[in-house]
C-alpha cells in the first residue's frame, strides 16, 4: 500500500473524477509514502499550517492505472504516482491527529 497526504477539500473538491493534486500537473506524479512514519513526516513538514482535516489516502497500487516508480528524495526511497488516482484505488481513508501547534502525530480512522 502506499500513503498519499491531502488536505479534506482537496480530495473532496470533485468526487465524481479520479484525484489529480497539482503536483501531478506541475512535476508530472503525485507524490506518495511507503509508510505511516513518512507519512506523517510529510504531513508535519508540508502542511503543518493548513487549516481543516487532513487525510492520509491508502493506496492500493494494483488499482492504480499510472505508473508507480519509487524514486530517491535525499537518502530514501519514495513512491510517485505517474498519473491520477483513481478513486477506487483507494482502500481507506485516514485522518492526520494534530497537536495545538498544528504537529502530526498519529493517524487515525476517519470516523
Amino acid at each position: 500500500m502506499l500513503l498519499h497526504v491531502v488536505p479534506l477539500d482537496a480530495w473532496s473538491a470533485d468526487p465524481g473524477r479520479p484525484y489529480a493534486p497539482p503536483s501531478l500537473a506541475a512535476e508530472g506524479f503525485v507524490h506518495c509514502s511507503p509508510d505511516e512514519r513518512s507519512a506523517l513526516a510529510v504531513a508535519d513538514a508540508h502542511y503543518r499550517d493548513v487549516p481543516g482535516p487532513l487525510l492520509v489516502l491508502v493506496l492500493d497500487e494494483s488499482l492504480l492505472s499510472g505508473e508507480v516508480r519509487w524514486e530517491g528524495s535525499g537518502d530514501r526511497l519514495f513512491p510517485h504516482v505517474y498519473g491520477p488516482v483513481e478513486r477506487a484505488a483507494v482502500s481507506a481513508v485516514l485522518e492526520v491527529r494534530r497537536d495545538a501547534d498544528g504537529r502530526a502525530r498519529e493517524l487515525a480512522p476517519r470516523v
